[in-house]
Formats: structure tokens, sequence, C-alpha cells
């Protein structure tokens, strides 16, 4: 009777890379599973790319009550300057409406992203200060002031400037008794004005539900600006002030989870799988066909 050694698998591998046959190519397996397994992992992070759309206003205006009351029910929608002011100051209170139109925010992100497959990173408001010449205004001053959601864009611009005014568009009487609504209305947060009557400023706005809904749905947006202290006087460009420095809004936007970035994922994954089966069966024919030989 013949008998045969019988060669243990782990005495194989002890003794594969001795040949210089086998070796080299379970070093290019392990290299080429290395440099698949870095692809799958940038692609299941991959996010992309954010998008960037800004927009400005459809519409804007100031509203102010004046020194002694008189201004109440005035107008000044075509004025180049927007302004807020706290009530005691000596030309009395400003605020000042913003409304933007973002149908054309969505469609944009509909057509890079896909319907709906996007969501909102961020949304801030850009303003540029500007003195003025006017005696209407308060001295511009350093303070805070806060923004909100409104909830009724039914309001009109008008026509009215701050050396004329008109009666044709919102005014400090309309927009209390009629726009505001501190039930609906969200707050958007409150910032810091620093004083200057030059240079442009980026507020970041809270997320709220209704911001995002407006996006999402493709609406008109209107924001309200207000004092939140007793001392700011902010000057601003309006819309209308020659195309320099107008309120502008800017969404990013990145893909949803669930798109094009996990489809890759989940076939650079597959192709691991069905890479690292392959290597293991290749090795485990080499291993037996070495056992083989000894035999």
């Amino acid at each position: 009777m013949e008998f045969r050694e019988h060669i243990p698998i782990r005495g194989v591998v002890s003794h594969m890379p001795s040949d210089g046959h086998n070796f080299p190519l379970i070093c290019c397996f392990r290299k080429a599973a290395l440099i698949l397994t870095i692809v799958v992992a940038a692609l299941c992070v991959w996010p992309c790319g954010a998008a960037t759309f800004s927009t400005t206003p459809i519409a804007d205006a100031f509203v102010t009550p004046g020194a002694n009351g008189s201004l109440s029910s005035s107008n000044f929608g075509a004025a180049g300057a927007l302004a807020i002011a706290a009530g005691g100051l000596p030309q009395g209170a400003f605020q000042s409406v913003i409304k933007f139109d973002l149908s054309s925010v969505r469609s944009s992100l509909d057509a890079q992203y896909g319907q709906d497959a996007w969501t909102v990173q961020s949304i801030t408001l850009q303003l540029t200060a500007t003195p003025h010449g006017n005696a209407i205004f308060n001295p511009v001053a350093a303070g805070q002031f806060s923004v909100s959601l409104m909830q009724d864009n039914s309001w009109v611009e008008g026509t009215g400037s701050g050396g004329i005014p008109t009666s044709d568009g919102i005014s400090y009487n309309s927009l209390l008794n009629n726009n505001i609504n501190n039930a609906t209305d969200q707050g958007l947060g409150t910032f810091s004005f620093g004083g200057g009557t030059s240079g442009t400023s980026t507020y970041s706005l809270n997320l709220s539900s209704g911001l995002i809904s407006d996006l999402v749905a493709g609406d008109d947006l209107s924001l309200r600006l207000f004092a939140a202290d007793d001392q700011v006087s902010y000057l601003f460009s309006a819309r209308s002030s020659a195309g320099i420095g107008s309120p502008t809004l800017t969404i990013v936007a990145t893909p949803e989870p669930g798109g094009l970035s996990l489809m890759l994922c989940g076939t650079g994954l597959a192709a691991l799988a069905r890479w690292q089966f392959a290597k293991k069966q290749k090795i485990g024919n080499i291993f037996f066909a070495r056992a083989s030989n000894h035999q």
C-alpha cells in the first residue's frame, strides 16, 4: 500500500512566497481590493456638490409713523433705501418688508437634482448699508434687529418715495393692522448691525418650517425687518437703488440621500463583494493545487 504525506493548508500558505509565482498574484488581489474599497468609500460620501442660487426682491418698502405719527398711512415703496429704527428715536420707528419670488429657485433646484430630490442647507439674507441725506430718517446707529417670516404676502409695494409719499401701497398702519399675524408669523433670527454706512453684510436665517415650505412650494416669501432694541437705526439699499446692493436671498441646497450617490455606492459595494468572492475562489484553487502537487 502506498502512503502519501498529508500537507496542511497552512503549510502551503507558508511556502507560497518561496517559489515566487503565486505571491505576486495574491499581492495583486490585495492591491485591487484596497483600491476598490477606497473608491466605494469615496462614492458613499460623495455629495454630488452643493448648489447655490440667489434671488433679488420683486417688491420692498419701508414704513414709518414719522416723528409725530403723521406718516402712519404713507407709502414709501419706490424709495432707494430701506430702514429699520427703534421706536424711541427722534424720527420714529421704521420697519421694512421685502418680498421674494421663489418659483425660479425651486425650478432650478428641480432641474439640477430632480423634482423634490434636494435638501436646503442654508438660507442667507444679504443687505448693503447705505448713507442717507433725507431728514425723514434717523441717524445711523448700531444695534440689534430681527427678521420674521410673514404669512401674508398680499401687501403692495406702492410708488411713494422718501421725498414724495403716496397712499397706494403698504403703510405703517396697514402693516400693523392687516399684514402682521403674531400667531402664524415665524421668527428667523435676531442680528447685530455694526453702525456702518457702507459694505455688505450676510445674515443666516433660521430654517423655520414656513421658510422651507415656501421654498419647496416655489411661493412668494415676505420678510419683515424691525428693531430688536431701543437704539438701532439701519439703512440699506432697496431694490430700486439703481441695481446697487439690492437685498439678496441666497439658498444653498444638496441632493437628498437615496439619490445618485447611494446608487453608485451600492454598485461599488456589490462590485467589491463579487471581487472578494472571486479572489477567495482563485486563492482556494491555488491552495488545493499546491496541496495536490505535494502528494
